[in-house]
This record gives C-alpha cells, structure tokens and sequence, in this order.
C-alpha cells in the first residue's frame, strides 16, 4: 500500500524549498521527500508521532527534524 501523497510534479517545485538540501549550512536530510511526506502523513491522519509507518522512517528523526 503506497502511502505517499505527492506526484512527482509536486516534489519537483517543492525539493528546492525545503531545508536540509545539500549545499544547505550543516548538516542535509538523507531523504527529504520521505520527511516531506511522513509530515503530510501525520496531518493527514492525526495520528501521534509514534504511529508513523516504518516506511517513513524512525518516527523520533521525523519528529526531532519537525520540531527544529
């Protein structure tokens, strides 16, 4: 079951926004559209954090990634 909310249109006017890019001060997101997605996922459902689908990767890296 694919859970992902965004084309590849979309993501494609999105990526340049988006912090954690390479090129960006510090350290970059190893998979920003996974990150992207795992928000909308949350908003989507209203679910808490802990709930994520591993396939979004470990909830708490989304979560600490959010919260900054």
């Amino acid at each position: 079951m694919s859970r992902m909310l965004l084309t590849d249109e979309i993501w494609g006017r999105l990526e340049s926004i988006v912090p954690g890019k390479p090129g960006d001060v510090s350290r970059h997101g190893a998979d920003n559209r996974l990150f992207v997605e795992a928000v909308l996922w949350i908003a989507r459902t209203g679910s808490p954090w802990r709930d994520l689908p591993e396939e979004f990767g470990r909830w708490h890296t989304a979560y600490m990634r959010f919260s900054r």
